[in-house]
């Protein structure tokens, strides 16, 4: 049985051991949440790189004791010349899902990178950029073992992949995956680290690391430009909100469906659920995601092209409205099937009570699979989201930005804990973590169980589409056929099944405990001192 983390000066979670071990290392070198956080994130790029790449977005929410919490976009618009046309002419009615016209988005990494590093300043961080790249660079250069999960995912994708520029010559072993155990290198990608060790983080958006970007991107036959990068930047803002009797719960607004995660704590706590595990727990979860996925669907795209404000479906009559539509002992339709992802999810915590939970993408395995031959760079797909339909919800214009799957989660409870917490996964994302934070904020669960409990998954993950309720078949029988005939359509899984996410969680007690928790489904693990 795993057992909870605990420590008092600092932790760090990720779904990749070494990930997580790099953060800590930050931590007792004296760096604070942010600066491990980078250090964490730049190494899983290396390590995890079928999850995530510097080729992808990310999203941060941070926390400060005595302030407001900060949330950090770092997401890529659309290239400038990426319009319906662009692909209408190319003979396309839909975005290709890979290769080089998939790469059409910004890639935001680095620029969030930038932003949150920026705060660490206004905190007093020292550390030295070349110090949190070390890990991330050395791995890349020297080698790391290659997981069953990238072995698996690279030999589930090869026939999509094999032939998208720069793929195999990175991916591949001798034209095959490589196998699990042997050691995987990227001297290029190490080089670009050096680089921007060396110049700094703007250099990947408007110094020399930019115009090699950019010339690979042409290369391949990607519509993104050199203005393209130098156009973008991160952007700080307030998170959404939503309270609950046990605390104020933060996540990313629009473009991501962080709206959906909180339209599902807001209905679910109103159905006034007594205990976990059983019909009622799992019905109602399951419910309140059709709720939420509904509103997410119809309204979440580009705030900049929304005639909502997401808020305004958080009030407390809205959120009523949407409980009184719950039938109890009755499964409704299932919205319409949404988008998938691929992912990372982080979180770190320093001595100081300063909390990060963090998400790093670049949507599907691999993202677009295009790989830069001078930087090493994999870049995303996430522009795959865009519409090509005139007049369409989330159809593609210029410079505007994807719709996310991903999103950060954080809360601040009422008996002063601060708990980060999140998982990758397309829409499992809103399920996971309404099942990690109603188990262990509602019902008391130990942290650890809560995140290795049973999982169910409604909708798409990991490019896998399907309305079935695929459900992890360590639930009692009785509990599966009371679903089954409320009307859930049950398909039973394994009992730690991949596609479930990767999950975690660090909660910071007003005592200056420290508690985490990493997902038995992945590589990761919950490191403290």
């Amino acid at each position: 049985m795993l057992q909870t983390l605990k420590a008092n000066r600092g932790a760090v979670v990720a779904p990749h051991h070494l990930a997580s071990q790099a953060g800590l290392r930050v931590l007792q070198d004296g760096g604070n949440a942010i600066e491990a956080m980078v250090a964490a994130a730049a190494t899983i790029a290396s390590v995890y790189p079928h999850m995530n790449a510097l080729g992808g977005d990310n999203f941060w929410l941070i926390s400060t004791p005595g302030s407001d919490v900060v949330g950090i976009d770092a997401c890529g618009g659309a290239a400038a010349k990426a319009d319906i046309a662009f692909y209408r002419d190319q003979g396309f009615d839909a975005i290709p899902s890979r290769g080089p016209l998939a790469a059409l988005t910004v890639a935001g990494v680095v620029s969030g990178w930038q932003a949150a590093l920026d705060i660490s300043e206004k905190w007093g961080g020292g550390l030295a950029l070349p110090r949190l790249l070390e890990d991330a660079e050395y791995y890349s250069r020297t080698g790391f073992p290659v997981t069953a999960s990238q072995h698996l995912n690279t030999a589930d994708k090869l026939a999509e992949l094999k032939d998208v520029p720069g793929f195999a010559e990175t991916y591949l072993a001798n034209g095959n995956p490589p196998e699990t155990g042997t050691p995987f290198k990227n001297p290029a990608f190490a080089r670009t680290l050096e680089r921007l060790a060396g110049k700094g983080l703007d250099d990947f958006y408007r110094g020399g690391l930019a115009q090699d970007i950019a010339a690979d991107l042409m290369s391949a036959g990607s519509p993104v430009t050199a203005d393209d990068l130098a156009r973008h930047e991160a952007l700080v803002l307030p998170p959404l909100e939503v309270k609950l009797a046990s605390g104020t719960v933060y996540t990313m607004p629009p473009p991501t469906q962080g709206l959906a995660s909180l339209i599902l704590l807001g209905v679910f706590e109103r159905l006034g659920v007594r205990e976990a595990e059983g019909f009622e727990f799992i019905h109602g979860l399951i419910e309140a995601t059709k709720c939420a996925f509904r509103v997410r669907d119809a309204h979440v795209t580009d705030p900049e092209y929304m005639d909502v404000k997401p808020g305004d479906f958080l009030s407390a009559d809205t959120l009523d409205a949407m409980t009184a539509s719950v039938d109890g002992s009755k499964a409704a339709p299932w919205p319409e099937a949404g988008p998938g992802g691929d992912t990372v999810w982080l979180a770190a915590i320093d001595g100081e009570g300063r909390a990060v939970s963090f998400i790093q993408s670049i949507y599907w395995e691999f993202g677009s699979g295009v790989v830069l031959p001078e930087t090493g760079v994999t870049w995303q797909n996430r522009g795959t989201s865009f519409n090509l339909a005139d007049g369409a919800h989330n159809c593609l214009m210029p410079r505007r930005r994807p719709f996310h799957t991903i999103q950060p989660a954080l809360a601040r409870l009422t008996d002063g804990r601060v708990m980060a917490y999140g998982t990758m996964g397309g829409e499992g994302q809103p399920q996971t973590q309404a099942m990690i934070f109603t188990r262990h904020v509602f019902y008391g669960q130990d942290l650890q169980t809560a995140v290795t409990a049973p999982r169910w998954l409604l909708g798409r993950t990991w490019g896998v589409e399907t309305t079935k309720l695929r459900i992890e078949n360590r639930f009692d029988g009785s509990v599966l056929e009371a679903l089954k005939v409320a009307g859930h359509d049950v398909e039973e899984v394994g009992p730690f099944e991949e596609f479930m996410g990767h999950a975690g969680a660090l909660v910071r007690h007003p005592s200056g405990l420290i508690e985490g928790a990493a997902d038995p489904r992945s590589d990761g693990i919950a490191a403290g001192f």
